[in-house]
């Protein structure tokens, strides 16, 4: 029986573009003020960005290895396969896609629209409070976003490599705008109205180490951890990467260090703008948009808009590009209806697989617009009202990275299990620091993923997500385990 394959479209700037380009979505624009938050501190503070990005630049290291010992359709689906079973592989699959995956279109796009909803209120109503577009107007516009994009992919890998590497390059731009603007503002106006001021860095360090509250520290690094998110989105398209053990490298370790630099550089920025005890109590609006806004007036908060805007639009693209593969993969081993595995006659693309995971976002959106406006208070036995002090987009975000954390650190460990299980595959590229770079990368994830439970501010996300695990083991149990299958 003929087996579907992928075609190797995605040459090495595609490759590096969605490894960029997903991360860079909503959380270098929020995140900031979760830190500001939970560590008073602003070196303390900035040590978190620089701590997400280590995290993440040593499991790249790990992971690089591991991808191109497989490169797949399917990702972190069938390194747990290999590693660790069938189940493991299935797990992961279901928390990706019922929770993570389209737990992340549905916010990108949200805050897709609502940004778009800035910018028009801002061109046609500067300066003032007006609602352009309705609350559910603007839940069908955000349906309408997933869809108009899962149906550009369905069209063909090729171009929603290509929008990729477009939309990454203005995201990247604008990042370094958001770095150099204070500095720019210094130099070309003479009194500005909010300059950036040095003093806004102090305190930069607690008094001594054993004042540091270690589980806000821990709840500070879960909102960066999802600032980071997705440096592993190119193994799902592993498969269709041109000359893959090359460029799946050079994409992930490349795109790490561009994101390191440029997520640093941004939150240094803004603590030069906005005082930490104002940052923090921004709510209704993103730290990019107050620091673009106090830096150059209501034109700021328009560009702010866009720029988050183009943002979001762009990691969109790449959740669409990238998730269907995992419905792909499990198809194919029939661990998910065996449709989903078809290949469109035309454009050789998964559509199938495209149009269930945006249809399932499209219903979260929905679903969670229904939630947030009508605030119902019982959903099959579970109180799902929202904090009170806690915003709806994070709530979704924390218990997105719950699953995600686990099964991608479950991921990046499979390494030792390959080294053992296949000591004489060949390797072109070969993890640095091999066992400590792993090693140490798994030990602070499983402290991260301890600290989750301990704080009140995500236990009931990280208890509900393991909950849902325990469901998908039931699942698996029962529809594919005494099967046979």
């Amino acid at each position: 029986m003929h087996t579907p394959q992928l075609a190797r479209v995605l040459g090495p700037w595609m490759a590096a573009a969605i490894v960029v380009g997903t991360v860079i979505g909503s959380g270098v624009f929020k995140k900031a003020r979760n830190v500001a938050e939970n560590v008073p501190e602003t070196g303390l503070a900035l040590s978190v960005w620089v701590l997400g990005g280590v995290l993440a630049l040593l499991g790249a290291l790990a992971y690089a290895e591991v991808a191109t010992l497989f490169p797949r359709a399917g990702g972190n689906y069938v390194f747990l396969r290999e590693a660790y079973g069938r189940m493991a592989g299935f797990l992961w699959g279901w928390v990706e896609f019922w929770i993570i995956r389209t737990g992340s279109i549905a916010a990108l796009a949200t805050m897709f629209t609502e940004s778009f909803h800035d910018v028009l209120r801002q061109a046609l109503y500067p300066g003032q409070s007006v609602e352009v577009l309705a609350f559910w107007p603007r839940q069908a516009l955000t349906v309408l976003v997933i869809a108009a994009l899962a149906a550009l992919n369905a069209r063909g890998t090729i171009l929603g490599g290509r929008l990729q590497v477009v939309v990454t390059t203005v995201k990247v731009g604008s990042l370094l705008l958001i770095v150099t603007l204070p500095f720019a503002v210094l130099a070309l106006v003479s009194e500005p109205s909010h300059p950036p001021r040095a003093e806004y860095l102090s305190p930069p360090w607690p008094g001594s180490f054993g004042g540091v509250n270690w589980s806000l520290y821990g709840a500070a690094l879960v909102g960066v951890l999802w600032a980071y998110h997705g440096w592993m989105n190119i193994a799902p398209v592993a498969e269709e990467v041109t000359d893959p053990q090359r460029n799946i490298p050079r994409a992930l370790l490349g795109g790490v260090l561009l994101l390191v630099a440029l997520y640093c550089g941004a939150n240094l920025a803004y603590y030069l703008v906005i005082p930490r005890e104002e940052m923090r109590e921004l709510r209704n609006t993103t730290v990019a948009t107050e620091f673009c806004l106090r830096l150059l007036g209501p034109v700021g908060s328009l560009l702010a808009s866009g720029i988050v805007m183009t943002s979001v639009f762009g990691s969109l693209n790449g959740n669409l590009l990238v998730g269907p593969r995992l419905l792909f993969a499990m198809g194919k081993d029939r661990l998910a209806p065996a449709a989903l595995q078809r290949l469109h006659p035309s454009f050789g693309t998964p559509a199938l697989a495209i149009g269930v995971l945006a249809g399932w976002s499209c219903l979260t959106v929905l679903g969670v617009g229904a939630l947030t406006q009508y605030r119902l208070p019982v959903v099959l036995g579970l109180d799902l009202n929202l904090p009170a002090n806690k915003a709806p987009f994070d709530v979704v975000t924390d218990f997105a990275m719950f699953g995600a954390v686990a099964f991608e650190t479950l991921a990046v460990a499979s390494i030792f299990v390959f080294r053992y299980r296949l000591p004489t595959a060949d390797r072109p590229y070969r993890c640095w620091g091999y066992p400590v770079v792993p090693a140490v990368y798994c030990l602070l994830m499983a402290a991260v993923l301890a600290n989750m439970f301990m704080t009140p501010e995500q236990r009931s996300e990280a208890r509900i997500g393991l909950g849902f695990m325990g469901v998908g083991v039931g699942v698996y149990l029962l529809a594919y385990r005494w099967r046979g299958e």
